[in-house]
């Protein structure tokens, strides 16, 4: 089976990330399939601003009340055989938060999963969005594996996030709510890539661009590739690339037999 290379990056928002080292960056990844979130832009400024990365089928997802704000992509080198936006909610459709891209043996879904907000203001509205979006994927599992990648906007344990006890239920993305979220889609057959190749790694996804954390390290593990039990066998590698800058995320990749 050919060993397909599939990254996952928070790009904080595509035109100003292309006016980076983007492309080069992508380019020299050069992966079988790479998916994008916070693009902060609609279809035609993403499609405009990746229109030099040749070789891919693309899908984009973006807001519908709120320009400039979320949004989400699939890069492909192979045509899904079908795509699908959003989850089928209303309430939950608006941010353009999920696509899902069907390929012979697997959905590779793309989430950008809402953020708590400043005081925890969202908390409420996340905590109906994690019941809603597992039951989405477990509603795709019947059909065939899942992989899901994004930044989820959570950590999931303490050595996820550099500051456990000073964040735990004090900030948004590390409330007992929020954890408790992911680990109900976790317990549903599903397996956290990095963390089951690498059980005691400290690598980090997300530093917050005040205070010079990536300087200092000072990080969270928010952006995740989870992918269905059934694909244990095909996993091959688990990558977190954070030698790679433009965003205050750095991109995450899973390599699979499949």
């Amino acid at each position: 089976m050919p060993l397909l290379h599939l990254i996952s990056w928070n790009v904080n928002g595509i035109r100003a990330i292309v006016k980076k080292d983007f492309i080069k960056d992508v380019k020299e990844l050069n992966p079988d399939i790479l998916c994008l979130q916070e693009t902060k832009g609609q279809p035609e400024d993403v499609k405009k601003a990746l229109q030099v990365l040749s070789g891919y089928q693309m899908a984009v997802n973006s807001s519908k009340v709120k320009k400039g704000y979320s949004g989400t992509a699939i890069l492909s080198k192979e045509k899904p055989l079908e795509i699908f936006y959003d989850i089928g909610i209303e309430e939950y459709d608006q941010e353009g938060r999920v696509i899902a891209a069907a390929f012979e043996r697997f959905f590779l879904v793309t989430v950008y999963t809402p953020n708590s907000g400043e005081g925890m203001k969202r908390l409420g509205y996340r905590e109906n969005w994690d019941r809603a979006f597992k039951a989405y994927i477990l509603n795709l599992e019947k059909k065939k594996p899942v992989v899901i990648c994004g930044d989820l906007n959570v950590a999931h344990t303490e050595i996820d996030i550099a500051r456990s006890k000073e964040n735990y239920n004090k900030t948004s993305g590390y409330t007992q709510v929020e954890i408790d979220g992911l680990e109900a889609l976790l317990s549903e057959g599903y397996m956290d890539t990095f963390r089951s190749q690498f059980p005691e790694k400290v690598k980090y996804s997300w530093w917050n661009y005040k205070y010079r954390a990536r300087d200092r390290n000072v990080g969270w593990r928010i952006d995740y590739f989870l992918a269905s039990e059934k694909l244990r066998d095909q996993l091959r590698e688990a990558l977190i690339y954070n030698e790679y800058f433009g965003s205050d995320h750095c991109p995450v990749g899973l390599k699979l037999n499949i």
